[in-house]
């Protein structure tokens, strides 16, 4: 079975200050941290944290932390449940009512030090993930935050479908200026990465043309080295089988030095032959804006034209 580990409940609790921005739901008075398909009603005396995804007390005893995790987390207690098979010395999922569907709570209680401390673990099911709620309280927080009131609490969790793509877009750290008509968004790494594309969801995108663009760590230390750096990254490109590389060369992107790397190679259960582009930009530090971009060689003339509208339109923030 699947735990709910400590340093999971420290990762949500510690989520870049960039995600807490919080924005009003669509639906009764939840309310959803950016970039968060989870949202809550936060008790009175709660505001939105500077330092992680949720909210937080004055006095910072108290603490709801809000997330996704993957949609296994939630199989897994539900089938440990229905089991009969928690494992010993493990807190005991008790099904639990919410606003958006039924999920599971999880209740510990202990000491860090001399602290009293209270754990109130929430999972419920969203669409393709888990919607995982923290709340922490500690010491004697007083009656507004009783076990009761953090029950009322969690019971106003709610889920969406989707986060807007504006919304999606505001949490990078760099600007798209043109998507080129692609049609789903979805940020796959907080701040730093997002991928557009014309498949509904991840089963079809081996047969649907799309571009992830991001800002990873590391940079050659010297330019002679770039072209053995694009040529390792674009070797282990996930899901691509069978690789050619077709071309692997400098160039300027916006006036900036940079490497694009050509693949071809077959992709997904059905072995589709796909043709994969990989630009690196190199800044002044060491980051460097990766875009990785495939399409199906039937359709590579006209997604290579939309891949470059992308590419063209990223700026700084």
């Amino acid at each position: 079975m699947m735990t709910l580990s400590t340093t999971l409940r420290r990762a949500v609790l510690t989520l870049p200050a960039l995600l807490v921005l919080a924005l009003p739901a669509r639906a009764a008075e939840a309310v959803f941290p950016a970039g968060v398909r989870v949202g809550i009603v936060p008790l009175e005396g709660l505001t939105a944290s500077p330092q992680f995804s949720g909210f937080v007390s004055a006095d910072q005893n108290v603490r709801v932390g809000l997330s996704e995790i993957p949609e296994a987390a939630f199989t897994a207690v539900e089938t440990a449940v229905k089991n009969n098979s928690t494992p010993a010395g493990s807190p005991k999922p008790q099904a639990f009512p919410t606003t958006a569907r039924q999920g599971y709570l999880l209740t510990e209680t202990g000491k860090d030090g001399d602290t009293e401390v209270s754990n109130y673990t929430l999972l419920l099911p969203g669409n393709k993930f888990t919607g995982y709620v923290i709340v922490q309280v500690r010491g004697d927080a007083g009656a507004a935050y009783s076990e009761a009131n953090i029950r009322k609490m969690l019971a106003t969790t709610v889920t969406r479908a989707e986060i807007p793509v504006e919304e999606q877009l505001s949490q990078l750290n760099f600007k798209l200026g043109d998507l080129a008509g692609f049609k789903h968004v979805r940020t796959i790494a907080p701040r730093s990465a997002v991928l557009l594309s014309d498949g509904d969801d991840d089963a079809k995108l081996d047969s649907a043309a799309y571009i992830m663009v991001g800002i990873m760590q590391g940079a050659p230390a010297q330019a002679e080295d770039r072209g053995r750096f694009a040529r390792d990254l674009a070797a282990n490109i996930a899901g691509l089988r069978d690789v050619k590389m077709t071309n692997n060369e400098p160039l300027r992107i916006d006036g900036t030095v940079g490497y694009e790397t050509r693949l071809e190679g077959v992709t997904g259960k059905d072995n589709t032959p796909v043709r994969v582009v990989q630009w690196l930009r190199f800044g002044s530090g060491s980051a460097t804006l990766r875009i990785v971009a495939s399409a199906p060689q039937s359709e590579w003339s006209d997604a290579f034209t939309r891949f470059r509208t992308v590419r063209d339109g990223i700026s700084a923030k």
